[in-house]
Protein backbone atom coordinates (compact mmCIF):
# COMPACT_ATOMS: atom_id res chain seq x y z
CA UNK A 1 0.00 0.00 0.00
CA UNK A 2 2.07 2.87 -1.06
CA UNK A 3 -0.60 5.57 -1.61
CA UNK A 4 -1.15 8.68 1.10
CA UNK A 5 -4.01 9.86 2.20
CA UNK A 6 -2.53 12.14 5.01
CA UNK A 7 -4.78 14.98 5.39
CA UNK A 8 -7.82 13.51 4.28
CA UNK A 9 -10.98 13.21 6.15
CA UNK A 10 -13.09 10.39 5.59
CA UNK A 11 -16.43 9.61 7.32
CA UNK A 12 -17.21 6.35 6.76
CA UNK A 13 -20.88 4.71 6.93
CA UNK A 14 -21.61 1.12 8.21
CA UNK A 15 -25.22 -0.06 7.82
CA UNK A 16 -26.56 -3.33 8.75
CA UNK A 17 -24.95 -6.59 6.57
CA UNK A 18 -22.92 -9.45 7.58
CA UNK A 19 -19.90 -8.23 5.51
CA UNK A 20 -19.38 -5.13 7.96
CA UNK A 21 -16.19 -6.96 9.38
CA UNK A 22 -15.16 -6.24 5.71
CA UNK A 23 -15.81 -2.16 7.30
CA UNK A 24 -12.72 -2.71 9.73
CA UNK A 25 -10.31 -4.25 7.83
CA UNK A 26 -10.99 -0.94 6.04
CA UNK A 27 -11.02 1.25 8.42
CA UNK A 28 -7.23 -0.15 9.24
CA UNK A 29 -6.20 0.20 5.70
CA UNK A 30 -7.60 4.18 5.68
CA UNK A 31 -5.88 4.85 9.13
CA UNK A 32 -2.40 3.08 7.99
CA UNK A 33 -2.53 5.44 5.10
CA UNK A 34 -2.54 8.45 7.04
CA UNK A 35 -6.65 9.35 6.51
CA UNK A 36 -8.36 10.65 9.73
CA UNK A 37 -11.83 8.68 9.70
CA UNK A 38 -14.82 9.39 11.89
CA UNK A 39 -17.44 6.04 11.89
CA UNK A 40 -20.60 6.34 11.76
CA UNK A 41 -22.45 3.17 12.74
CA UNK A 42 -26.76 2.48 11.49
CA UNK A 43 -28.35 1.01 14.57
CA UNK A 44 -28.33 -2.54 12.40
CA UNK A 45 -24.74 -2.40 12.12
CA UNK A 46 -23.86 -2.42 15.65
CA UNK A 47 -25.63 -5.57 15.85
CA UNK A 48 -22.98 -6.91 13.79
CA UNK A 49 -19.54 -5.30 14.83
CA UNK A 50 -19.02 -3.18 18.41
CA UNK A 51 -18.72 0.27 18.10
CA UNK A 52 -15.43 -0.46 20.55
CA UNK A 53 -13.87 -2.00 17.15
CA UNK A 54 -14.26 1.21 15.23
CA UNK A 55 -13.15 3.55 17.93
CA UNK A 56 -10.22 1.42 18.88
CA UNK A 57 -9.09 1.56 15.23
CA UNK A 58 -9.97 5.34 14.35
CA UNK A 59 -9.30 6.64 17.84
CA UNK A 60 -12.62 8.35 17.40
CA UNK A 61 -16.02 7.66 18.92
CA UNK A 62 -18.73 6.14 16.83
CA UNK A 63 -21.77 8.24 16.24
CA UNK A 64 -24.71 6.58 16.14
CA UNK A 65 -27.54 8.64 17.74
CA UNK A 66 -29.49 11.57 15.31
CA UNK A 67 -31.27 12.76 18.95
CA UNK A 68 -28.42 12.34 21.68
CA UNK A 69 -26.42 14.93 22.54
CA UNK A 70 -28.52 16.80 19.95
CA UNK A 71 -27.22 19.76 21.05
CA UNK A 72 -24.16 19.13 19.19
CA UNK A 73 -25.43 18.34 15.66
CA UNK A 74 -23.89 16.08 15.28
CA UNK A 75 -24.93 15.70 11.17
CA UNK A 76 -22.81 18.90 10.87
CA UNK A 77 -20.09 18.59 12.70
CA UNK A 78 -19.67 14.95 11.40
CA UNK A 79 -19.68 16.41 7.78
CA UNK A 80 -17.34 19.71 8.45
CA UNK A 81 -14.46 19.65 5.65
CA UNK A 82 -14.97 15.54 5.06
CA UNK A 83 -12.98 14.73 2.26
CA UNK A 84 -15.38 11.93 0.97
CA UNK A 85 -18.54 9.88 2.54
CA UNK A 86 -18.33 6.41 2.14
CA UNK A 87 -21.05 3.61 2.64
CA UNK A 88 -19.82 0.32 3.07
CA UNK A 89 -21.19 -1.90 3.16
CA UNK A 90 -24.57 -0.37 1.94
CA UNK A 91 -27.79 -2.76 2.60
CA UNK A 92 -30.88 -2.53 -0.04
CA UNK A 93 -32.43 -0.84 2.86
CA UNK A 94 -29.74 2.47 3.17
CA UNK A 95 -29.83 2.70 -0.43
CA UNK A 96 -32.89 3.12 -0.77
CA UNK A 97 -32.80 5.83 2.05
CA UNK A 98 -30.43 7.54 0.08
CA UNK A 99 -31.54 7.30 -3.06
CA UNK A 100 -35.08 9.18 -1.78
CA UNK A 101 -33.08 11.46 0.50
CA UNK A 102 -34.55 9.95 3.40
CA UNK A 103 -32.88 11.62 6.87
CA UNK A 104 -34.41 8.76 9.49
CA UNK A 105 -31.60 8.47 11.34
CA UNK A 106 -27.70 10.15 11.64
CA UNK A 107 -26.13 8.74 8.16
CA UNK A 108 -28.97 9.28 6.13
CA UNK A 109 -28.64 12.97 7.22
CA UNK A 110 -25.30 13.03 6.92
CA UNK A 111 -25.63 12.12 3.66
CA UNK A 112 -27.63 15.13 2.93
CA UNK A 113 -25.70 17.47 4.39
CA UNK A 114 -22.15 16.60 2.65
CA UNK A 115 -20.56 18.78 0.64
CA UNK A 116 -17.66 16.32 -0.68
CA UNK A 117 -18.27 12.97 -2.73
CA UNK A 118 -19.46 10.22 -2.18
CA UNK A 119 -19.24 6.29 -2.60
CA UNK A 120 -21.70 3.64 -2.03
CA UNK A 121 -20.02 0.07 -1.79
CA UNK A 122 -23.56 -2.00 -1.87
CA UNK A 123 -23.73 -5.53 -0.58
CA UNK A 124 -26.91 -7.25 -0.41
CA UNK A 125 -28.19 -10.79 -1.87
CA UNK A 126 -28.25 -11.42 -5.30
CA UNK A 127 -31.82 -11.39 -6.45
CA UNK A 128 -32.47 -8.05 -4.15
CA UNK A 129 -28.91 -6.29 -6.37
CA UNK A 130 -31.23 -7.75 -9.66
CA UNK A 131 -34.41 -6.13 -8.36
CA UNK A 132 -35.91 -3.38 -10.64
CA UNK A 133 -36.60 -1.24 -7.46
CA UNK A 134 -32.74 -1.28 -6.12
CA UNK A 135 -31.13 -0.77 -10.24
CA UNK A 136 -33.99 2.61 -10.39
CA UNK A 137 -31.87 3.87 -7.26
CA UNK A 138 -28.57 3.10 -8.46
CA UNK A 139 -29.45 4.61 -11.55
CA UNK A 140 -30.81 7.48 -10.03
CA UNK A 141 -27.57 8.07 -7.11
CA UNK A 142 -25.50 7.59 -10.07
CA UNK A 143 -27.55 10.43 -12.28
CA UNK A 144 -26.52 12.80 -9.29
CA UNK A 145 -22.65 11.89 -9.38
CA UNK A 146 -22.65 9.44 -6.79
CA UNK A 147 -20.01 6.74 -7.14
CA UNK A 148 -21.28 3.44 -7.13
CA UNK A 149 -18.97 0.69 -6.57
CA UNK A 150 -20.64 -2.53 -7.62
CA UNK A 151 -20.53 -5.83 -6.03
CA UNK A 152 -19.24 -9.19 -7.02
CA UNK A 153 -19.97 -12.10 -7.72
CA UNK A 154 -19.85 -15.17 -5.08
CA UNK A 155 -20.71 -16.99 -2.76
CA UNK A 156 -23.61 -15.10 -0.74
CA UNK A 157 -24.20 -15.31 2.77
CA UNK A 158 -27.60 -16.63 2.03
CA UNK A 159 -26.02 -19.65 0.52
CA UNK A 160 -26.47 -18.81 -2.99
CA UNK A 161 -24.39 -17.70 -5.84
CA UNK A 162 -24.72 -14.79 -7.41
CA UNK A 163 -23.87 -10.88 -7.70
CA UNK A 164 -24.15 -9.18 -4.24
CA UNK A 165 -20.64 -9.75 -2.33
CA UNK A 166 -18.74 -6.47 -1.37
CA UNK A 167 -15.72 -6.16 -2.98
CA UNK A 168 -12.48 -6.62 -0.99
CA UNK A 169 -11.09 -3.79 1.46
CA UNK A 170 -8.00 -3.45 -1.15
CA UNK A 171 -10.68 -3.07 -3.56
CA UNK A 172 -12.95 -0.36 -2.15
CA UNK A 173 -9.55 1.60 -0.75
CA UNK A 174 -8.16 1.98 -4.22
CA UNK A 175 -11.77 3.55 -5.49
CA UNK A 176 -11.10 5.56 -2.20
CA UNK A 177 -7.54 6.54 -3.08
CA UNK A 178 -8.77 7.10 -7.04
CA UNK A 179 -11.26 9.89 -5.59
CA UNK A 180 -8.96 11.82 -2.91
CA UNK A 181 -5.19 11.26 -4.28
CA UNK A 182 -5.95 10.72 -8.15
CA UNK A 183 -8.65 12.77 -8.47
CA UNK A 184 -9.38 14.10 -12.02
CA UNK A 185 -5.65 13.85 -13.30
CA UNK A 186 -7.16 12.43 -16.25
CA UNK A 187 -9.68 15.41 -17.14
CA UNK A 188 -7.78 16.86 -20.61
CA UNK A 189 -7.71 13.02 -21.66
CA UNK A 190 -10.06 11.56 -24.50
CA UNK A 191 -9.91 7.86 -24.73
CA UNK A 192 -10.61 5.96 -27.68
CA UNK A 193 -10.99 2.45 -26.14
CA UNK A 194 -12.00 -1.02 -27.94
CA UNK A 195 -13.52 -3.71 -26.19
CA UNK A 196 -14.99 -7.31 -26.85
CA UNK A 197 -14.68 -10.26 -29.52
CA UNK A 198 -16.05 -9.35 -32.93
CA UNK A 199 -17.74 -11.43 -35.45
CA UNK A 200 -17.87 -12.54 -38.61
CA UNK A 201 -20.89 -13.92 -40.18
CA UNK A 202 -20.67 -17.20 -41.89
CA UNK A 203 -24.64 -16.75 -43.12
CA UNK A 204 -27.30 -15.16 -41.40
CA UNK A 205 -26.63 -17.08 -38.05
CA UNK A 206 -23.26 -18.26 -37.48
CA UNK A 207 -19.98 -16.54 -37.07
CA UNK A 208 -16.50 -17.18 -36.34
CA UNK A 209 -15.37 -15.25 -32.90
CA UNK A 210 -13.73 -15.79 -29.82
CA UNK A 211 -14.27 -15.70 -26.26
CA UNK A 212 -13.69 -12.21 -25.06
CA UNK A 213 -16.46 -11.09 -23.36
CA UNK A 214 -15.08 -7.07 -23.32
CA UNK A 215 -14.84 -6.85 -19.23
CA UNK A 216 -11.22 -5.10 -19.36
CA UNK A 217 -11.84 -2.65 -21.98
CA UNK A 218 -15.24 -1.94 -19.69
CA UNK A 219 -13.78 -1.56 -16.77
CA UNK A 220 -10.83 0.62 -18.23
CA UNK A 221 -13.81 2.85 -19.59
CA UNK A 222 -15.35 3.13 -15.89
CA UNK A 223 -12.35 3.81 -14.24
CA UNK A 224 -10.91 6.36 -17.09
CA UNK A 225 -14.42 8.38 -16.61
CA UNK A 226 -14.16 8.08 -12.89
CA UNK A 227 -11.04 10.30 -13.39
CA UNK A 228 -11.93 12.80 -15.42
CA UNK A 229 -11.50 11.25 -18.97
CA UNK A 230 -14.00 11.69 -21.89
CA UNK A 231 -14.75 7.86 -23.08
CA UNK A 232 -15.75 6.66 -26.40
CA UNK A 233 -16.12 2.87 -26.36
CA UNK A 234 -16.10 0.99 -29.49
CA UNK A 235 -17.57 -2.33 -28.44
CA UNK A 236 -18.11 -5.95 -30.36
CA UNK A 237 -21.12 -7.86 -28.79
CA UNK A 238 -21.17 -8.17 -25.24
CA UNK A 239 -23.57 -8.44 -22.19
CA UNK A 240 -21.94 -5.47 -19.96
CA UNK A 241 -23.53 -2.64 -18.57
CA UNK A 242 -22.27 0.80 -19.92
CA UNK A 243 -20.38 2.61 -17.49
CA UNK A 244 -22.35 5.98 -17.22
CA UNK A 245 -20.68 9.26 -19.12
CA UNK A 246 -18.76 6.77 -21.53
CA UNK A 247 -20.03 7.06 -25.60
CA UNK A 248 -20.66 3.92 -26.98
CA UNK A 249 -20.36 2.91 -30.89
CA UNK A 250 -21.68 -0.61 -30.64
CA UNK A 251 -19.99 -2.72 -33.95
CA UNK A 252 -19.89 -6.62 -34.90
CA UNK A 253 -17.17 -7.08 -37.94
CA UNK A 254 -13.74 -6.21 -37.71
CA UNK A 255 -14.04 -3.78 -41.02
CA UNK A 256 -16.86 -2.29 -38.63
CA UNK A 257 -14.70 -1.79 -35.53
CA UNK A 258 -11.68 -0.31 -37.76
CA UNK A 259 -14.48 2.51 -39.41
CA UNK A 260 -15.44 3.42 -36.15
CA UNK A 261 -12.25 3.94 -34.83
CA UNK A 262 -11.09 5.46 -37.88
CA UNK A 263 -14.17 7.72 -37.02
CA UNK A 264 -13.01 9.38 -33.73
CA UNK A 265 -8.83 8.22 -33.77
CA UNK A 266 -8.11 12.14 -34.44
CA UNK A 267 -10.40 13.42 -31.63
CA UNK A 268 -8.46 10.58 -29.29
CA UNK A 269 -5.03 11.67 -27.25
CA UNK A 270 -4.81 7.63 -26.47
CA UNK A 271 -6.20 4.82 -28.48
CA UNK A 272 -6.49 1.76 -26.00
CA UNK A 273 -7.07 -1.43 -27.93
CA UNK A 274 -7.93 -4.01 -25.79
CA UNK A 275 -11.27 -5.52 -28.22
CA UNK A 276 -9.78 -9.45 -29.15
CA UNK A 277 -10.61 -8.78 -32.99
CA UNK A 278 -11.20 -12.31 -35.34
CA UNK A 279 -7.87 -12.91 -37.49
CA UNK A 280 -9.88 -14.14 -40.06
CA UNK A 281 -13.07 -14.33 -42.10
CA UNK A 282 -14.93 -16.44 -44.61
CA UNK A 283 -14.29 -15.69 -48.02
CA UNK A 284 -17.87 -15.22 -48.67
CA UNK A 285 -20.44 -14.93 -46.29
CA UNK A 286 -23.59 -17.03 -47.63
CA UNK A 287 -26.85 -14.90 -47.32
CA UNK A 288 -28.77 -17.35 -46.64
CA UNK A 289 -28.83 -19.94 -43.57
CA UNK A 290 -26.58 -23.40 -45.01
CA UNK A 291 -28.43 -26.11 -43.94
CA UNK A 292 -26.72 -29.72 -43.81
CA UNK A 293 -28.09 -31.62 -46.47
CA UNK A 294 -26.32 -28.81 -48.45
CA UNK A 295 -22.36 -28.72 -47.21
CA UNK A 296 -20.79 -31.13 -49.41
CA UNK A 297 -17.55 -31.18 -46.83
CA UNK A 298 -15.50 -28.16 -48.72
CA UNK A 299 -13.20 -26.76 -46.68
CA UNK A 300 -13.76 -23.44 -45.39
CA UNK A 301 -12.28 -20.72 -47.50
CA UNK A 302 -11.08 -17.80 -44.66
CA UNK A 303 -9.33 -14.59 -45.68
CA UNK A 304 -7.48 -12.09 -43.38
CA UNK A 305 -9.70 -9.41 -41.71
CA UNK A 306 -7.56 -5.77 -41.47
CA UNK A 307 -4.74 -5.11 -39.15
CA UNK A 308 -6.58 -2.55 -37.19
CA UNK A 309 -3.76 -1.17 -35.34
CA UNK A 310 -1.32 -1.21 -38.00
CA UNK A 311 -4.02 1.11 -39.99
CA UNK A 312 -4.18 3.62 -37.38
CA UNK A 313 -0.45 3.76 -36.70
CA UNK A 314 -0.07 4.76 -40.40
CA UNK A 315 -2.56 7.55 -39.67
CA UNK A 316 -1.35 8.76 -35.73
CA UNK A 317 -0.45 12.27 -35.37
CA UNK A 318 -0.33 13.36 -31.78
CA UNK A 319 -2.09 9.86 -30.40
CA UNK A 320 -0.50 7.72 -27.69
CA UNK A 321 -1.23 3.94 -28.42
CA UNK A 322 -1.70 1.31 -26.26
CA UNK A 323 -1.79 -2.52 -27.31
CA UNK A 324 -3.38 -5.69 -25.91
CA UNK A 325 -2.08 -9.15 -26.62
CA UNK A 326 -3.49 -12.53 -25.94
CA UNK A 327 -1.36 -15.19 -25.76
CA UNK A 328 -1.32 -18.72 -24.94
CA UNK A 329 2.86 -19.23 -24.42
CA UNK A 330 5.91 -17.57 -24.42
CA UNK A 331 3.70 -14.32 -23.37
CA UNK A 332 6.90 -11.48 -23.12
CA UNK A 333 8.76 -13.12 -26.35
CA UNK A 334 5.17 -12.38 -28.34
CA UNK A 335 4.53 -9.40 -26.95
CA UNK A 336 8.06 -7.44 -27.16
CA UNK A 337 7.85 -8.74 -31.30
CA UNK A 338 4.11 -7.14 -31.36
CA UNK A 339 5.06 -3.96 -29.62
CA UNK A 340 7.78 -3.50 -32.05
CA UNK A 341 5.62 -4.26 -35.44
CA UNK A 342 2.77 -2.40 -34.50
CA UNK A 343 4.80 0.74 -33.22
CA UNK A 344 3.12 0.82 -30.12
CA UNK A 345 4.22 3.17 -27.07
CA UNK A 346 2.24 0.17 -24.53
CA UNK A 347 1.35 -2.88 -24.71
CA UNK A 348 -0.32 -4.99 -22.25
CA UNK A 349 0.08 -8.53 -22.37
CA UNK A 350 -2.22 -11.36 -20.88
CA UNK A 351 -2.44 -15.17 -20.93
CA UNK A 352 -5.75 -17.28 -22.40
CA UNK A 353 -6.53 -20.31 -22.05
CA UNK A 354 -6.84 -22.57 -18.87
CA UNK A 355 -9.01 -21.87 -15.57
CA UNK A 356 -7.15 -19.05 -15.49
CA UNK A 357 -7.51 -17.19 -19.07
CA UNK A 358 -7.98 -13.59 -19.46
CA UNK A 359 -11.12 -14.47 -21.36
CA UNK A 360 -14.17 -13.97 -19.01
CA UNK A 361 -12.89 -14.30 -15.68
CA UNK A 362 -12.93 -10.89 -13.19
CA UNK A 363 -9.17 -11.08 -12.32
CA UNK A 364 -6.45 -11.37 -14.40
CA UNK A 365 -3.03 -10.65 -14.17
CA UNK A 366 -0.34 -9.42 -17.02
CA UNK A 367 2.87 -8.12 -18.04
CA UNK A 368 3.06 -4.03 -19.52
CA UNK A 369 5.57 -3.74 -22.01
CA UNK A 370 6.68 -0.54 -23.25
CA UNK A 371 10.14 -0.38 -25.63
CA UNK A 372 12.44 1.22 -23.54
CA UNK A 373 11.33 0.07 -20.19
CA UNK A 374 12.16 -3.77 -18.64
CA UNK A 375 8.87 -5.40 -18.54
CA UNK A 376 6.46 -4.82 -15.51
CA UNK A 377 4.61 -7.12 -14.40
CA UNK A 378 1.31 -6.96 -12.37
CA UNK A 379 -0.34 -9.91 -10.22
CA UNK A 380 -3.35 -10.69 -10.73
CA UNK A 381 -6.17 -8.90 -9.51
CA UNK A 382 -9.75 -7.82 -10.20
CA UNK A 383 -9.75 -6.28 -13.75
CA UNK A 384 -11.14 -3.05 -11.85
CA UNK A 385 -8.03 -2.47 -10.11
CA UNK A 386 -5.62 -3.41 -13.50
CA UNK A 387 -7.32 -1.14 -15.36
CA UNK A 388 -6.37 1.94 -12.99
CA UNK A 389 -2.94 0.51 -12.82
CA UNK A 390 -2.89 0.58 -16.43
CA UNK A 391 -4.32 3.90 -16.52
CA UNK A 392 -1.42 5.33 -13.97
CA UNK A 393 1.15 3.74 -16.54
CA UNK A 394 -0.36 5.04 -19.20
CA UNK A 395 0.51 8.79 -17.80
CA UNK A 396 4.09 7.35 -17.25
CA UNK A 397 4.19 7.65 -21.30
CA UNK A 398 5.77 10.64 -23.12
CA UNK A 399 3.10 13.33 -23.41
CA UNK A 400 1.08 14.12 -26.19
CA UNK A 401 0.89 17.26 -28.12
CA UNK A 402 -2.76 17.90 -28.28
CA UNK A 403 -5.03 18.75 -31.26
CA UNK A 404 -8.46 20.92 -31.04
CA UNK A 405 -11.30 18.35 -30.71
CA UNK A 406 -13.81 17.39 -32.90
CA UNK A 407 -17.63 17.22 -32.00
CA UNK A 408 -18.96 13.56 -31.48
CA UNK A 409 -22.41 12.12 -32.39
CA UNK A 410 -22.71 9.83 -29.94
CA UNK A 411 -24.70 6.68 -30.46
CA UNK A 412 -25.60 5.64 -27.10
CA UNK A 413 -24.26 7.59 -23.41
CA UNK A 414 -24.27 4.85 -21.03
Amino acid sequence: MSASLIGKRIVLGVTGSIAAYKAVALLRLLVQAGAEVQVVLTESASRFIAPLTFEVLSGHPVVQDLFAGHQDMKHLSVTEQADLLLVTPCTANTLAKLALGLADNLLGTVALTIQCPLIICPAMDGEMWEHPTVQGHVTGLRGRGVMILEPETGALASGQWGKGRLPDEAVIFEEVCNVLVKGRDLQHERLLISAGPTQEPLDPIRFLSNGSTGKMGYALAEAAIARGAEVVLVSGPTQLKVPRGVSLFPVQTAEDMLRALTAHFHWATTLIMTAAVGDFRPKQALSQKLKKEQWDGAALQLERTPDILLALSAQRTHQRMIGFAAETDHLLEHGQAKLAQKHLDMLVVNQIGGNQSAFGNNTNEVHVLTPHNPPRFMPRQTKRQLAGKILDCMLDLPPVHLAQPTVLHKSHTG
